[in-house]
């Protein structure tokens, strides 16, 4: 594990990251906050391009909770049934929608605690919800943003909950809103698992990792 990068050093990281992406969006296709909740809760151990691929048609013909109650657990599973586990998803995303329906009139609460209390919510699909609609500076870390965290010094921690709290604690305010897309797009794309660009990456000369590639 890195050391934590002082606060210049991530000033100046995250100003490289704006400059190349000024405005970073999430990768999960949705058409409002319900299906943002369905699609991030369906991506756990999924990849976002195979929930797009499954979801493209299932969000034309249900776009609410109440539409989604009316396709039921067999209906919707004929959508995801590409993606992994997607019999106990099919079955949470039902039940969250009939609690929308019971206790929110169809409305997607938008907060934490709340999003957390529906099946198949967690803390970081909560997070991802609150940031992409809701524009909270709410840091949803995945697997991408735990190595990059760790890797580089930018918010190193030996779980989940503390890389976060690394990330809310030392990247400068400003930054907050996007910090999470930055971060995912950097591991996606450049800081991967086993092959990282190195010689391509536009922090190389701030980044503590020891192993870079040429």
């Amino acid at each position: 594990m890195a050391r934590q990068l002082d606060y210049h050093t991530i000033r100046e990281i995250f100003t490289r990251f704006q400059q190349a992406e000024p405005e970073p969006e999430g990768e999960l296709e949705h058409v409002n906050v319900y299906t943002l909740v369905v699609a991030v809760a369906l991506s756990a151990q999924s990849t976002d391009a195979g929930v797009n691929k499954a979801t493209r048609e299932l969000f034309k013909i249900a776009d609410t909770p109440q539409k989604m109650l009316n396709l039921g657990v067999e209906g919707l599973i004929e959508h995801i049934k590409t993606i992994g586990l997607y019999r106990q998803k099919a079955k949470n995303v039902i039940k969250l929608s009939q609690i929308l329906v019971d206790d929110y009139d169809g409305e997607v609460p938008n907060s934490r605690a709340a999003l957390q209390s529906l099946p198949g919510v967690g803390r970081k699909t909560a997070n991802v919800v609150l940031n992409m609609w809701w524009g909270q500076p709410a840091q949803a870390v995945d697997t991408h943003i735990f190595r990059v965290g760790n890797r580089t010094g930018i918010a190193p921690g030996k779980t989940v909950d503390t890389v976060e709290r690394a990330i809310e604690d030392n990247i400068p305010a400003d930054f907050q809103r996007h910090a999470h897309h930055w971060l995912i797009l950097h591991g996606r794309y450049h800081c991967k698992a086993r092959k990282p660009l190195c010689r391509t990456c536009i922090i190389r000369d701030l980044c503590q990792y020891e192993d870079k590639t040429e």
